[in-house]
C-alpha cells in the first residue's frame, strides 16, 4: 500500500494514496498520523491495506492527491540514521584526497545519526543563509521505516522489521564536513534538514524490484531540469537494509518509526568510477561524486556545488514508467 502525510500540525494527517498516485482517502479514523500507525502496525496495517484496496478498486471515490500538499511521510521522527551502503561512493571520496580506505569498510557499515526534528517538505525549499564555502549538495537515497527492533537483531531477522520505504534527499554541506570530522566527533552542522518523498510504500508494493532487502530500480536525479543520475539502487549496495538495521541495533533497541537511510546511491562502471549520463554512464546521486572523479582524473573538480536558484528533483519509477513514491522537488533559496 501507499501512505502519505498531508501538512497538518507538527506530525501531519495520514492518508492512503492510490497505486497510481492519483487519489487519496483520509485514514485518520484508523490512525491520525503515520507515527501512530507504525506504533501499532500489527493492528493498523490490515485496516489501512483494506482501505487501499477499496480505493484502488473504485469502491471509494476519494479525493485528488496533490503531492504539493504533503509533508515528508514522517514530518519528524524519533530517529534518523543514515548509512553508507554503497562503499564505492566512500572509496571515491577517500581516493580523491589520496587516502587509502580501511578494509573494514567493506565488512562493517558506516552510519551517522542525523537530525530528525525538522524534516523538510518534499516540495519545500532548501533554505540556507549562504552558499559560499559551504558546498551545498543533494544526496539521493532510499530509506526504510521500521517497527520496534530488538537490540542485537541479526541481519537474517532484521529485514522482517522493514515496514515502509521512501526516497530521501540527504542535504549535505560539503565545505563544513572536513572541519567537523577533523574534530573526531562526527557530523552536525554539515548535515541540515533532509526531505523525504511525498509517499512511502510497503515492500510488497514493489513486487520483484524488492529482493534481498534491496530496491532494484534506477534512482533518478534531475539537476536544474537535466538528468544528473540514474544509478540502480540494487547494484553495488555492499550492505543491504537488513545489514544496516542490524548494525544500528547492535547495542540498543530501535523504536517504531526509526528511519534508516542507504546513503548516496552509487554504481561503478567496469569496476571503476562511473561516468556522466551524457557520456553513456548512469551518472551520480550527488555533486560530490562527480567532483571526486574530476579530481582523480584531472587534479581538480570542475562541477560547482549548488547555488541559490538551483533545483533538484529526485524520483523513482516502476518498470512501466509510473512514479512510485512521487517526487522530491526542491529549490535552494536564501533565507
Amino acid at each position: 500500500m501507499k501512505l502519505a502525510s498531508l501538512k497538518h500540525g507538527r506530525d501531519g494527517k495520514l492518508v492512503v494514496v492510490s497505486k497510481d498516485l492519483g487519489r487519496m482517502v483520509d485514514a485518520s479514523n484508523i490512525a491520525s498520523t503515520l507515527q501512530a500507525a507504525i506504533d501499532n502496525w500489527a493492528s493498523t496495517a490490515p485496516q489501512l491495506d483494506a482501505l487501499y484496496q477499496q480505493l484502488n478498486n473504485d469502491q471509494i471515490e476519494g479525493e485528488v492527491f496533490n503531492e504539493a500538499l504533503c509533508a515528508s511521510p514522517l514530518p519528524r521522527a524519533y530517529q534518523w540514521a543514515d548509512g553508507s551502503a554503497y562503499v564505492n561512493h566512500v572509496e571515491l571520496v577517500r581516493k580523491a584526497r589520496g587516502a587509502e580506505m580501511p578494509t573494514s569498510f567493506w565488512t562493517d557499515p558506516l552510519m551517522y545519526q542525523g537530525g530528525s526534528d525538522t524534516f523538510l517538505d518534499p516540495r519545500g525549499n532548501i533554505v540556507m543563509p549562504q552558499t559560499e564555502g559551504w558546498g551545498v549538495d543533494f544526496e539521493a537515497e532510499v530509506a526504510v521505516i521500521t517497527d520496534d527492533v530488538p537490540m542485537g537483531v541479526s541481519s537474517t531477522d532484521a529485514g522482517n522489521h522493514i515496514k515502509l520505504l521512501m526516497l530521501v534527499n540527504d542535504v549535505s554541506l560539503r565545505g563544513l564536513i572536513p572541519g567537523e570530522l577533523g574534530k573526531g566527533f562526527g557530523f552536525f552542522q554539515a548535515k541540515p534538514s533532509s526531505a523525504f518523498s511525498p509517499v512511502c510504500v510497503t515492500p510488497d508494493e514493489l513486487g520483484d524490484a524488492w529482493v534481498d532487502n534491496k530496491l532494484h530500480l534506477p534512482l533518478l536525479s534531475h539537476f536544474n531540469g537535466t538528468l544528473f543520475g540514474k544509478p540502480d539502487a540494487g547494484i553495488d549496495m555492499t550492505f543491504d537494509f537488513a545489514d544496516l538495521i542490524s548494525h544500528a541495533a547492535k547495542t540498543r533497541p530501535l523504536g517504531a518509526g526509526v528511519i534508516i537511510g542507504s546513503g548516496t546511491v552509487s554504481n561503478k562502471l567496469d569496476d571503476g568510477p562511473g561516468k556522466p549520463v551524457a557520456e553513456g554512464g548512469v551518472g551520480y546521486s550527488c555533486i560530490a561524486e562527480i567532483r571526486m572523479i574530476e579530481t582523480i582524473e584531472s587534479g581538480a573538480p570542475a562541477t560547482p556545488f549548488m547555488d541559490f536558484g538551483d533545483k533538484i528533483r529526485i524520483e523513482m519509477n516502476d518498470k512501466n514508467g509510473q512514479s512510485i513514491f512521487g517526487a522530491i522537488d526542491q529549490t535552494l533559496t536564501k533565507n
